[in-house]
Parts: C-alpha cells; structure tokens; sequence
C-alpha cells in the first residue's frame, strides 16, 4: 500500500521537481568556509568512531583535507554560485550538422554509498544560429558530475542544460560510468559498466541518432 502511495505521488511530481538533486530547504545558507568547518569536525567524529588515532601525523590533517575536498571538489556542482557561464558565438559557419563532444573524462559520486562513479561522457548537438565554445560542455558536465548522483539523473541534467543554454533540443547525451558501489563492495563485480542515454528533438529521429551511436561507438 505504502508503495503504491509513493509510486502516486512520484506520478504527479512536477518533472522538474524529480530532476533535482535533492536539496533540503536552506541548503545555501552557510558560507563555503562554514562548511568545511562542519564537514571537518564531523569527519574526525567518525575516524574516531572507527578507532583511528587522530594524533597520528598522517591522520591528523585528514578530516581538514576531505572537509575541503568535498566542498571545493566533489560536490562543488551543489553550489549554484559555481554554475560554469557558457559562451555562445555567432554561427557563421552556418554549420548545421551534428556537433559531437566524445570521451569526457567524467567523476561523480553516488549517493546511495558516496562511493566514486567513474566514466565518461558523449554530448552532441545540432547548431542553429549560435554554437558553444567547446570546453563549456565539458564544463557544463563536470559541474552537474560535481555532486552526490544517480547516473539516470545526472545523463537527464547534462542534456537540460544544454538546452537551456542552446535554447532549443536538438541534443544528445550520452553516458558510460563503472560505479565502484557495484565493484568494490556487494556484488564486487568489476566487469560490468552502466550505459544511460538522453535523446531530444532531431535526435529523436531514427537516422540521427544511429549517426550519434555511430561516432561515439553505440555506448561499447
């Protein structure tokens, strides 16, 4: 019963609303220094909880190290003030056929074990009248990568930000990630690699989208 209620309320859930990562209310509130400061006092609670000397000088600094880490690094993409600022340029070249950004080097962290995701990313457009500066895709995809994430989500806000910035959907996204809560704990299995996919607009399109796989070898 109770999972039927869930499952009604996910049904009626704004779209929008399931895309976000997460957030409780006043998630902003404290300054990127707060929070390292919080981080690191609660990070040494649990070395010490594990039993490790905290006055050991290879351990020591460690609960400051992650603390930083955490909030300048991994999960800076939670920051909306860290949003990377995409460039457009005029299409000049009127080149109308698919732009495809391959094998971005992609690091995220899962959220059910923050344990790492590691893969890489396809992202494709068609150009209209503008087109974007080649290393803010990139940007654009470490900075959603930047935060605790369920891969299905972060290949969803990948493709929505570019179109929010391209103003239209002709966009493809594509990604391909070892999730390392799949091989190095539970099932331990280090063969396997998860594939998601986003398709929009004219990649929706059968011969589009074959061209797409084509280019970035189909996800193998």
């Amino acid at each position: 019963m109770q999972k039927d209620l869930m499952q009604e309320i996910i049904d009626h859930e704004p779209e929008e609303t399931l895309l976000n990562t997460p957030l409780r209310a006043g998630a902003f509130e404290l300054t990127d220094q707060e929070k390292i400061s919080e981080i690191e006092y609660h990070f040494a609670r649990i070395m010490y909880a594990l039993g490790l000397d905290l006055n050991d000088d290879s351990l020591s600094e460690t609960p400051k190290r992650v603390a930083k880490m955490f909030v300048k690094e991994m999960f800076s993409g939670l920051n909306p003030a860290n949003q990377p600022r995409i460039s457009l340029f005029e299409n000049k070249y009127r080149y109308n056929r698919m732009l495809v950004e391959k094998d971005i080097t992609l690091y995220s962290c899962c959220e059910h074990h923050f344990v790492p995701i590691i893969g890489k990313a396809h992202v494709a457009y068609i150009p209209g009248t503008k087109v974007i500066g080649l290393s803010k895709i990139n940007r654009l995809v470490q900075y959603y990568a930047r935060r605790p994430q369920v891969q299905e989500r972060l290949t969803i806000q990948i493709a929505n930000g570019l179109k929010e910035v391209l103003q239209h959907n002709d966009v493809a996204v594509m990604v391909e990630a070892d999730h390392l809560c799949v091989a190095s704990r539970g099932i331990k299995d280090t063969h396997s690699s998860t594939v998601t996919v986003s398709y929009s607009g004219k990649f929706q399109n059968e011969h589009t989208r074959a061209e797409f796989l084509s280019f970035v070898g189909g996800g193998k």
